[in-house]
């Protein structure tokens, strides 16, 4: 007879799942409110999620004092893994949470805000995000994942237009392409090793010599189609524009930072350990991957006439550049991953947000588009001030000094050199150059061409209310002031990671 197996509630350390639960819990919280009480007005639901966030936030702070003294922590049978990559990139996505929901707070012309279940949905998404980057269990990652993933398609398709219905579908059938990918992949390395935590496949592969180096190659192939999909690497970039375009610019904005940091966080994982064990194919797919996303959004976004359509292929070449950490594969990278794309959330967030000011609810007959750049022409005239916000962010995205995504690409670009890819950092500054010329190109339209026929430049003003203009401030403050605290971030940053052992 077995003798019953005896766990104990300590042992399980059911403190590394607090940080999870929260934003659950807060989604169950409101569909129950709205299941008793419905037909609450939406700011309820705006400022329980603010208020989630925040004690997600703490509950955050709180995993890194821990962190900080005790150093990396396993939970719930050794399946939740907090480090500082788990920690640092929750921060991440908690706060560019924070300063997106606010963004429910404008006048109604698009109802899905109105909707509770938009905020439960986007808390389970939350959620499945941090789960995603708190284990280095494949089971679990999935899972996370697939909550994310399921629940994003919805608040797309809850924009409730055509192409909101068009996106959601494209979404949704590359993303369940890629959890197939990542399926396979997953169960090749299991038959490999017999774990199905990235540490213990490590572990096995190494000790093995890597004796099986052709169902490792199959294995990896099927984890890079599938995180490619995920982070718009070329070739599975092609959903991204149409999906951005058929989201909210706002819901766009946010898709191109935060399910991208979880995405490069299990990336980093995974194939980090392969490049450092010398599997020279890997490094080579990667360098073509990283080369190619960058070179080939910049070539495409030249050619936009969408303003929204030229973002969206920005954040595919900045998703390259960021790549090219997880195939540097040192230290400095990995922290300059970090800072860069901290940068980029403030940045990025902020032009979205200005193109969620200038929305319109029905398309005039004359516009192809909600985002053309005939919209923005002259509109310094109209919305001077509109139109300095606009020109700092596209400004910050070119990498000018001092503003915030410079000191990103400066870091980058240094630890690439430092790391020996002195060719990869040449093109990294060449597609630098290449991707200034279709930021400037918007500038030159706000600031010295003449307003199209039909286009109303006053609904950049009509549009700001009160909490569009403070996240719009906030984004702006950090994007023109960040060189003050860069170095005390980028070191804060480098503990964190130095510690993970990445």
């Amino acid at each position: 007879m077995l003798s019953p197996i005896n766990v104990s509630i300590e042992s399980l350390n059911l403190m590394t799942l607090v940080p999870m639960l929260i934003p659950i819990v807060g989604a169950l919280l409101i569909i129950i409110i709205d299941l008793f009480k419905s037909n609450q007005h939406k700011s309820l639901y705006v400022m329980l999620s603010l208020l989630i966030l925040g004690i997600d936030f703490v509950a955050l702070i709180d995993s890194a004092g821990v962190f900080e003294k005790n150093g990396t922590v396993m939970g719930l049978f050794d399946v939740m893994l907090i480090d500082g990559l788990a920690i640092l990139s929750q921060f991440i996505i908690v706060v560019a949470s924070m300063l997106f929901i606010p963004l429910a707070l404008t006048h109604k012309r698009f109802h899905e805000f109105s909707y509770p279940e938009f905020f439960a949905l986007f808390l389970f998404m939350i959620a499945g995000f941090q789960f995603m980057v708190a284990t280095d269990n494949l089971i679990l990652i999935f899972v996370g994942l697939e909550t994310a993933s399921l629940a994003l398609y919805t608040l797309i398709a809850m924009h409730n237009r055509d192409k909101s219905f068009e996106a959601a579908v494209k979404y949704f059938t590359m993303g369940a392409l890629a959890a197939g990918f990542f399926s396979f992949g997953s169960m090749i390395f299991y038959a490999l090793t017999g774990s199905i935590e990235i540490n213990q496949i490590a572990a096995v592969l190494s000790a093995n010599s890597y004796e099986d180096i052709g169902f490792v190659l199959i294995g990896v192939v099927f984890l890079l189609a599938s995180f490619g999909f995920k982070l718009s690497m070329v070739p599975f970039h092609t959903w991204t524009p149409d999906v951005y375009e058929g989201s909210s610019a706002a819901l766009a904005g946010y898709m191109s930072i935060v399910p991208k940091i979880a995405a490069f966080i299990v990336v980093m994982r995974f194939f980090e350990f392969l490049i450092h064990s010398g599997v020279v194919w890997l490094e080579v797919i990667l360098y073509m991957g990283v080369v190619l996303t960058m070179t080939m959004a910049n070539i495409w976004a030249l050619v936009q006439t969408d303003v929204k359509r030229m973002l969206a292929y920005s954040s595919i070449s900045h998703a390259g550049f960021v790549m090219a950490a997880i195939l540097i594969g040192t230290t400095q990278s990995n922290s300059a991953l970090f800072l860069y794309w901290i940068l980029f959330s403030f940045t990025n967030l902020g032009s979205f947000s200005m193109l969620w000011i200038s929305r319109q609810k029905n398309l005039p007959a004359h516009q192809q588009s909600d985002h053309s750049y005939d919209k923005f022409a002259g509109m310094v005239k109209a919305s001077p001030i509109a139109a300095s916000i606009m020109a700092l962010f596209m400004l910050s995205l070119a990498g000018i000094p001092p503003f915030a995504l410079f000191w990103g690409k400066l870091y980058m670009i240094s630890s690439a050199v430092t790391g020996g890819y002195t060719v990869l950092a040449l093109i990294m500054a060449l597609n630098s150059a290449i991707a200034g010329y279709y930021y400037l190109k918007l500038i030159v339209y706000m600031f010295m061409r003449e307003p199209v026929a039909g286009y109303d430049g006053r609904v950049f003003s009509s549009n700001a209310t009160l909490p569009l203009k403070t996240i719009i401030g906030i984004a702006a403050i950090g994007t023109i002031f960040a060189f003050l605290v860069v170095n005390q971030l980028l070191d804060f940053i480098t503990v964190f990671v130095y510690n993970s052992g990445y």
